[in-house]
């Protein structure tokens, strides 16, 4: 079994985008490299504890970056990895709706959050049954 081309294509653009983004956080920790935001947004007043926090951050972009490289291998290993990128799917949109506990800031609804949200809730769901649909045998 192996995917179409364009659901091939799909998966090496997601996981490289989600390879950037993991090594965005994984590499720059909690103050990133700045590849989504270049201005300073904020202020360490206690640095033993930024520096725990920023090593927690970095482990997180580890993973991220990690997640992103299952998504970009699937593309070329559809057999083996096809139920792992399902799952990573759904897990991605249960993660998007944790994003609805910080409402109080009002950026979840912000145009700045609001294309992300709307992968996570509405592109990987798709995505998923995209992936567990596809049984084409077409290279």
């Amino acid at each position: 079994m192996t995917y179409s081309l364009p659901l091939k294509i799909l998966l090496v653009l997601i996981g490289t985008a989600i390879m950037a983004l993991g090594l965005n956080i994984g590499l720059g920790g909690i103050l990133t490299l700045g590849w989504q935001i270049s201005e300073p947004f904020l202020t360490v007043t206690n640095d033993a504890i930024y520096h725990v926090q920023d090593s927690h951050i970095r482990f997180i972009g580890g993973i991220w970056f990690c997640v992103g490289a299952v998504f970009f291998f699937g593309a070329f290993f559809s057999a083996p990895l096809r139920n792992t990128l399902g799952i990573l799917c759904i897990a991605i949109a249960c993660a998007g709706v944790f994003r609805f506990s910080g409402l109080e800031g009002g950026a979840v609804l912000s145009t700045d959050i609001l294309p992300s949200l709307a992968l996570e809730l509405v592109l990987f769901p798709l995505l998923a049954v995209w992936l567990f649909r596809s049984t084409s045998t077409v290279a």
